[in-house]
């Protein structure tokens, strides 16, 4: 039993470790603010910071002009499910076909397990979307977290690593993971700009979705295949 036990630290390398405590970090950066929020401790700043993208005197009209506000439209998109799904779904077959089935599975199962959490903290938590200005885009469901937010760090950030773990260049993985986080932030930044989200939801999103792609890098590395003896 002691040698199985020693056997699997062996295979985690350091680094996984330190992912692991990524992980507990992002949880309770997520715990934290859903705390407060339902405390109401949020509710003040989550006022200002989305009144702060509304025109002075005019919660119902948003900053820029009307071709802004559709370009962000296409931004918000991009954390949707059906460009997620074709994300997931693309990426996952290009894993597969050059035999990275590792790669492929840690990705599906990454997204599909942020997506169920997602649901159901929406259901837990039950917070009303805001009311304060106008939505600037449809909406069907529970506030808290932000279902785009949540999802599209766990499956940009996860996709990067994925990438960066069979890329050699370190230009290349740097690339991959600032593009991951531009979009993830980007995509954010996008739902309190359209009124349907509060910036609490946004960063309860970020903080959920980075602890599964961090889940997904610890699950890579412990599925790597043992070196033969």
């Amino acid at each position: 039993m002691q040698r199985r036990i020693l056997d699997l630290l062996r295979r985690f390398e350091p680094r996984a470790l330190l992912l692991a405590l990524g992980v507990i970090a992002a949880v309770w950066a997520f715990l934290t603010v859903g705390g407060e929020m339902a405390e109401g401790e949020t509710m003040a700043l989550d006022t200002r910071l989305l009144l702060m993208l509304r025109e002075a005197g005019d919660p119902t009209n948003p900053i820029g002009s009307r071709s802004f506000e559709e370009g962000v439209r296409d931004i918000t998109a991009l954390g949707g499910f059906t460009v997620l799904t074709l994300v997931t779904a693309v990426g996952a077959l290009a894993f597969y076909f050059h035999r990275k089935h590792r790669h492929a599975l840690v990705l599906i199962g990454t997204v599909v397990l942020a997506q169920v959490f997602s649901e159901g903290l929406k259901q837990l938590y039950g917070r009303p979307r805001p009311e304060l200005v106008p939505h600037g885009s449809y909406v069907y469901s529970g506030s808290f977290p932000s279902g785009h937010s949540m999802l599209s760090a766990a499956t940009y950030l996860t996709f990067a690593m994925l990438i960066a773990s069979v890329e050699t260049r370190r230009s290349t993985k740097a690339l991959v993971f600032v593009l991951a986080i531009s979009l993830m932030v980007t995509v954010g930044i996008s739902r309190v700009y359209l009124g349907v989200h509060w910036p609490s939801d946004v960063l309860a999103g970020w903080a959920a979705g980075a602890a599964f792609a961090f889940m997904g890098w610890v699950a890579l590395l412990g599925l790597k295949p043992r070196p033969k003896p």
